[in-house]
């Protein structure tokens, strides 16, 4: 296994882990706990 081979696996390997994270941030089961987040700074203590 050479250097170029090596550096195809670990491109495609972050490309995939790139896609996955989209794919869970965008998802629908997601939307609530993001809605929330997003208003945190605008809640009182």
């Amino acid at each position: 296994m050479d250097v170029t081979t090596l550096r195809i696996v670990a491109t495609l390997a972050s490309f995939v882990t790139f896609i996955g994270i989209w794919i869970w941030a965008w998802s629908r089961r997601r939307d609530r706990a993001f809605e929330e987040a997003a208003q945190l700074p605008f809640e009182q203590d």
